[in-house]
């Protein structure tokens, strides 16, 4: 059984031969376990059976670390150098809006790579991969404090900013779409480790009904729709299921209790993640890993709708001899 067939069938919510898993690393931790196998490219022989493709995006270093991306959001990952840290406010005015101008979602080259990433990896279940969604684009652009306050004080501007970046992203989905790839993965952090950043009423009035229009596309391309989104956000699960969510990323045990989320919604809704990168992972023993990993395979993989994995990429601080733990139970189901 292929990697892709197996997923394919645990997205069904039906018991495959295995329970399907994928293993992300964060720079720090990927290095450790370069250093370990004594091979860069490890994470291609561990088993994953996700593959991500993402549209080329230009990315412009402006002094050593410090990184522009083409929305005009500068990046400082001199610390953090998997992601970054925001540093600058490309609207600190609403009427910037009027004179902004979006990327061209049909940029030449944009994506010339994918047929190639597909044909490479195709025993696997290929993700598109647009980096931030909608309420994260939006902040990055607009500042956290601002554009919390916007919904309420201006709200008809928020609706125009959401808006456009909702319409840049349905034309990136359409073009995803007429490649061989069997879902899209969004990404949209959403959660705190207890409830929504701006609450279910505001999530429900803005950023519902623009992730319901872009889900809706990429159903009506019979492909699946994931979500990455962080914390807890088991208050709006049901609408997330309503619109059309099929796999819910990353299953934070901190802030769910996985097994009764599992029992409430695994008949329509699947999971990928489930072992935590706060605890078990980097303090626990390697022993106490394997225990906890053999758990939810039983527990969550059980049935189908699952996908095991760290539940975000794995840190630095993370042992190797742990992960490799992990690995050693995902590999010898």
């Amino acid at each position: 059984m292929t990697y892709k067939e197996r997923t394919t069938i645990a997205l069904r919510h039906e018991q495959p031969d295995r329970t399907p898993f994928h293993i992300d690393f964060t720079i720090p931790m990927r290095e450790k376990m370069a250093h370990h196998f004594k091979d860069e490219n490890f994470s291609d022989s561990i088993g994953n059976h996700l593959h991500y493709i993402r549209p080329a995006y230009d990315m412009t270093e402006v002094t050593p670390g410090i990184f522009r991306d083409e929305y005009g959001t500068i990046w400082d990952r001199t610390i953090d150098r998997d992601i970054g840290t925001v540093k600058n406010i490309v609207m600190n005015d609403t009427a910037d809006l009027d004179k902004y101008v979006f990327p061209d979602p049909k940029k030449s080259g944009r994506f010339d790579h994918y047929d190639t990433a597909i044909r490479n990896h195709k025993d696997c279940f290929i993700l598109a991969r647009g980096g931030f969604s909608i309420f994260e684009r939006a902040w990055m652009l607009r500042g956290m404090e601002n554009l919390l306050c916007d919904m309420i004080t201006n709200p008809a501007f928020v609706e125009e900013l959401l808006d456009r970046i909702t319409d840049t992203l349905f034309a990136l989905i359409e073009l995803a779409a007429n490649h061989t790839i069997d879902g899209v993965m969004f990404g949209d952090d959403w959660g705190q480790q207890q409830g929504l950043i701006m609450g279910p009423n505001l999530w429900r009035k803005f950023i519902k009904p623009r992730i319901a229009k872009l889900y809706r596309k990429v159903k009506e391309s019979d492909k699946k729709v994931f979500i990455h989104t962080c914390g807890d956000v088991g208050e709006i699960i049901p609408d997330l299921i309503e619109v059309g969510l099929d796999c819910l990323n990353p299953f934070q045990p901190e802030v769910f209790d996985v097994n009764k989320i599992k029992k409430q919604y695994g008949d329509t809704l699947s999971f990928f993640g489930g072992m935590s990168i706060q605890n078990i992972l980097p303090f626990g023993t390697p022993e106490e890993v394997k225990a906890g990993t053999r758990k939810l395979i039983k527990e969550i993989g059980r049935s189908g709708g699952y996908i095991c994995s760290p539940a975000h990429y794995v840190p630095g601080d993370v042992p190797v001899d742990n992960m490799l733990a992990m690995l050693d139970v995902l590999q010898n189901q």
